[in-house]
């Protein structure tokens, strides 16, 4: 019998042209593997597509629920965020996909794992290193970095090369954005994005939504609950983290919010710039802060703003499945114990507008913040407190004039 290679299927040209390429080279049987993150119609066709194609058989495992409850959630509550604006769509998705490959490849009595990232992306890290740290002695093998087995350097020559080994699909030659999506985003390269000097097409490029201007001239009221700093319901119906995710994307499509042009730092060192689309993340995540910003206290909240931005690089990293993202996400658990309530958004051309946030842990004190305060402040406390706060910087002014009229 032959040795298995799994390999990571799209059912694109470049899976595609992967098959016949894995058993031309390495004479495996091969299993194609298409983890469902939420794709939608993406998946239509496959499995006739892949034993065209040349492989021996095809898994399709529906893990959206496992993505969202176990990879979204932990984001979420960490208000994970890369450089600021990208909400991590697809390196959350890249660690379940890995460990999904793992499992196939166990099953399977699999040698291998292909992938058919880049060797120019973030994807081939997040791969390998999931890969590496659930399966050490599997070998993971990356077409794109075969320089003189693959030869392969457009969709015109893949086409070719999938017709020269008896694989006549519908795959157009005509190049568009390079896209990934699932169920918390979609991401669009190429094309005139590969100029920052250059505006997005967004009529050309959108798919989940629309742009500010095109959003209705009404805004949306709506409410999300969250119970330990997880999302149960909106609008007071309580639903699962999928269907909640889904119902936000087509509201906060609708109405622009979400969309994100960035010039990003890649892990391999270079730049690159790219179009996010978030609309359901981006409500998820204001959200959460907002809730975060009533409940946590002052020093609590301080120090997890510097853990969740260390978390969110381990996240696009590729580093999920690491000791210190283990102690991270630990830490984050804790402190979504009381992260419970109600939050209010206006949804108004791109923008989320606050409408008022209650939680029966909240930290505000109307009696203590209101001008007229009650008991529990003195307004005489003040200048004792800010004697003590202010005395280094008093005792420091001090010396330096000292020094000064002594020169």
């Amino acid at each position: 019998m032959k040795e298995k290679v799994v390999l990571a299927y799209s059912g694109g040209l470049d899976t595609t042209a992967i098959i016949p390429w894995l058993k031309e080279n390495y004479d495996y049987d091969v299993i194609c593997c298409c983890i469902d993150v939420g794709q939608g119609n993406e998946l239509d066709g496959l499995e006739e597509r892949a034993k065209l194609s040349g492989a021996e058989k095809l898994y399709v495992l529906d893990v959206v629920d496992e993505f969202c409850d176990e990879y979204v959630v932990p984001c979420v509550q960490a208000n994970a965020v890369y450089e600021n604006k990208y909400l991590l769509g697809t390196s959350m998705a890249r660690p379940l996909i890995a460990k999904k490959l793992v499992e196939v490849a166990r099953k399977e009595g699999a040698v291998a794992i292909c992938h058919g990232a880049t060797g120019k992306g973030n994807d081939q890290v997040r791969f390998e290193l999931g890969i590496k740290a659930l399966a050490p002695d599997l070998k993971i093998i990356a077409p794109w970095r075969c320089n003189e087995t693959w030869g392969m350097s457009s969709r015109e020559e893949e086409i070719e090369y999938c017709k020269q080994h008896g694989i006549d699909l519908p795959f157009s030659a005509d190049s568009s954005y390079s896209r990934d999506r699932n169920l918390w985003h979609i991401s669009h390269e190429g094309l005139e994005l590969e100029d920052p000097a250059q505006a997005p097409n967004y009529d050309h490029l959108l798919v989940l939504g629309v742009t500010p201007e095109k959003a209705p001239e009404e805004g949306e009221v709506i409410s999300l609950t969250f119970e330990k700093g997880v999302p149960v319901a909106i609008n007071g119906e309580k639903k699962k983290v999928s269907d909640i995710v889904k119902e936000l994307n087509a509201l906060g499509g609708k109405h622009g919010i979400g969309i994100c042009d960035i010039v990003e730092n890649r892990v391999v060192g270079m730049k690159s710039r790219g179009v996010y689309e978030t609309p359901g993340g981006t409500i998820l995540i204001e959200a959460h802060q907002q809730l975060e910003e009533l409940v946590l206290d002052r020093d609590t909240m301080a120090f997890k703003k510097t853990i969740d931005n260390r978390f969110a690089d381990l996240v696009y990293e590729g580093k999920w499945f690491t000791p210190l993202s283990d102690a991270l996400q630990a830490f984050i658990t804790s402190t979504q114990e009381y992260i419970t309530g109600e939050v209010k958004m206006k949804l108004y051309k791109g923008n989320i507008i606050k409408q008022g946030t209650t939680s029966p842990y909240s930290l505000y004190n109307e009696s203590i913040a209101s001008f007229t305060t009650g008991d529990l402040y003195d307004h005489h406390d003040a200048e004792g407190f800010i004697n003590l706060f202010g005395l280094s910087l008093k005792v420091r002014a001090m010396k330096m004039a000292e020094i000064e009229k002594n020169q």
